[in-house]
């Protein structure tokens, strides 16, 4: 059972699916971005606030009261020791149960801090610009975890507890990630656009790499600079980067290394990118790529965000022709709207599920009970390519065998009964593989911009180290 530890690394890995995607699927469009707003504004001076320092969350043991104390402050509020205990001690068992050798604790522990001010620094920036995620959200988002583990919410929470995570304090780390994924949305994806000569010259690169091109696994390791850097912070970072090098030449385990030194969001999975196509990855990791065999590793590569270590995992070649697998559907959506609770929706699909399987037409239940525009064609959806759909709906669509009919799933825009027609293995179209190209652009735009982000509201806040205070 693989549940949520470790902020922005696997947590966000669980439920990116309830996201938003990048495209607008079909039948379910995407909403309009709202506009994007104001920043966050100059850093707050260290002497315009004082903090509560008091002793938080007092136990006894052996008669004595250990002290908490602040180890960082991030603008108008602080990371105190035991955040950081608590958050060490997850992340010690993950790269435990992983079988990840451990770094030195004082690394970790330093490595761990400075993911805790990034996220710091993005919950209040959320906040200040008006984004919530209220209770009855949060709740649909932690069953929708369960739901992916296929577990109950009971089970969900005896689980949880059972490796020492408590209830309570998991919600409001969801509640986080949730605001996280959503100003990263407002202010990142609205405002990445892909222009038709990107495409034309991403397809041009496919057309001619069409017999050679390769897919690449590997893993990485990212010494972050700061944007605007001075020369001696960045040879800081530059040494930093050979101090890491030199531990893998030694033989030192990548991900023990990546744990180590990597400031890259997947540092403590090992750095893992998986597989990547060759004409989807930066030049620099593709030039150097080439030149390895696999479980070596690259010299050092520059570029905008840092300094870059690559190991090549695998590699293989790509099909020349493309394909793709499409499948027929048709569906029934019980929409949230006019106070149907999830529970009622949910409940009157089940009963229109028995009533299919006991004989009743699908088609005709759903052109009487359908909230979805298909119902006029009896919840008929067409052929259906991967990403043509919300990932919720995809997922149960891929899982379905011909003719076998859904539990009810639930999606952002309610809850559906999903019949799964037909499959079939259908050459790319020519606008298919245009959407793929920009797909493809985007996501790279939106990876880029998302670094720079991340590095920019991080210079912009105001941070104090206090975690070699004794």
């Amino acid at each position: 059972m693989k549940f949520p530890i470790v902020r922005g690394v696997l947590v966000m890995t669980m439920f990116c699916a309830f996201t938003v995607p990048a495209q607008s699927p079909s039948p379910i469009p995407k909403p309009t971005q709202p506009d994007k707003p104001a920043g966050f504004g100059s850093p707050v001076a260290p002497n315009a606030f004082k903090f509560d320092t008091r002793l938080t969350a007092p136990s006894k043991t052996g008669g004595i009261i250990p002290l908490d104390r602040i180890v960082a402050v991030v603008n108008n509020e602080v990371i105190t020791n035991n955040d950081l205990n608590d958050r060490l001690n997850s992340v010690v068992k993950q790269l435990q149960k992983q079988g990840t050798a451990l770094p030195a604790q004082d690394v970790l522990q330093k490595q761990l801090l400075e993911q805790m001010i990034n996220t710091q620094v993005q919950l209040q920036e959320a906040k200040e610009t008006g984004i919530r995620v209220d209770d009855g959200t949060l709740d649909k988002t932690l069953q929708r975890i369960a739901d992916e583990n296929s577990v109950s919410m009971t089970e969900f929470r005896r689980l949880l507890e059972q490796d020492g995570i408590g209830w309570t304090k998991f919600r409001e780390e969801i509640r986080g990630e949730v605001m996280m994924s959503r100003l990263q949305e407002r202010e990142i994806e609205g405002n990445v656009a892909v222009t038709e000569a990107e495409v034309d010259t991403q397809l041009a690169l496919e057309a001619r790499e069409a017999n050679t091109d390769q897919e690449f696994r590997l893993a990485h390791i990212l010494v972050q600079v700061p944007e605007q850097a001075t020369s001696d912070q960045i040879e800081a970072r530059r040494k930093r980067a050979v101090q890491a090098l030199g531990e893998l030449r030694k033989g030192v385990e990548f991900a023990q290394v990546s744990a180590q030194f990597s400031d890259a969001p997947d540092a403590l999975q090992g750095g893992n990118l998986g597989w990547r196509a060759s004409g989807r990855m930066p030049t620099i990791f593709l030039e150097a790529l080439n030149k390895l065999k696999s479980g070596e590793v690259s010299e050092i590569l520059r570029s905008a965000n840092g300094f870059h270590i690559v190991k090549l995992l695998d590699k293989r070649g790509r099909t020349a022709a493309a394909q793709v697998q499409q499948s027929r559907a048709r569906h029934i959506l019980i929409g949230m709207k006019n106070g149907v609770s999830d529970d009622d929706a949910r409940e009157r699909l089940k009963r229109l599920r028995e009533r299919i399987v006991g004989g009743a037409d699908f088609a005709e239940l759903a052109k009487v009970h359908s909230d979805d525009p298909s119902s006029a064609k009896g919840g008929d959806l067409g052929w259906i390519s991967p990403g043509d759909t919300v990932p919720e709906f995809e997922r149960t669509l891929t899982q379905l065998k011909e003719n076998e009919i859904s539990q009810p799933v639930q999606t952002q825009y309610g809850w559906h009964l999903v019949q799964l027609l037909e499959r079939r293995t259908e050459g790319v179209s020519a606008d298919r593989q245009r959407a793929t190209a920009r797909n493809a652009i985007r996501a790279r735009k939106v990876e880029d911009a998302r670094q720079d982000w991340v590095r920019q509201a991080r210079d912009r806040a105001f941070v104090e180290y206090r975690l070699e205070e004794k």
